[in-house]
């Protein structure tokens, strides 16, 4: 180590500092952001679980080449993760296209979550009112039979969807 740090757990500890004083940036700059934007609060978990999932990943291959571990060693190691997460989604392709779909549905779609919506498909006609918008799927509860029904997130994105706005 260099500089300040004297050893390798003061570094440590100078990181751990920096990724609690990261995430309390990210949350007071998301509140501020959805609070100005008027964003459900849904959204802010979404934005929060992607910034720590960021954080905590740049954290962890810090920690080996901090510990003296190599970095080709941990190059290596990376590498394996990333192939074997490419060969999972290559295998589940219908869940990564929803998670890329709930991505694009999140920052582009003018839906949220209490809004009318119709789906127009030939084969089914679907309308109902949003209840929640995950990673995967939209929950939409259909008034005909009192029913709450799944739709994936790529349904939402390749097929034509009608806001239908309330009358006051």
């Amino acid at each position: 180590m260099v500089g300040i740090f004297t050893n390798k757990y003061t570094f440590i500890i100078y990181l751990l500092i920096s990724l609690i004083i990261a995430i309390n940036i990210t949350k007071k700059l998301t509140k501020s952001y959805i609070i100005k934007n008027a964003i459900e609060p849904h959204r802010r978990k979404l934005i929060l679980k992607i910034s720590y999932f960021i954080y905590y990943t740049i954290f962890l291959f810090s920690l080996p080449i901090t510990l003296g571990i190599n970095l080709e060693e941990v190059a290596v190691f990376a590498s394996s993760v990333l192939a074997v997460l490419g060969v999972g989604f290559f295998a589940q392709w219908s869940i990564l296209s929803n998670l890329t779909a709930s991505i694009i549905l999140f920052f582009y779609h003018p839906m949220r979550i209490g809004d009318t919506i119709r789906i127009i498909d030939k084969d089914y006609d679907l309308t109902g009112k949003i209840k929640n918008i995950t990673g995967f799927y939209v929950l939409l509860h259909v008034s005909e039979g009192n029913r709450d029904i799944t739709i994936p997130n790529t349904v939402i994105l390749y097929k034509g969807i009608e806001l239908i706005k309330e009358e006051k």
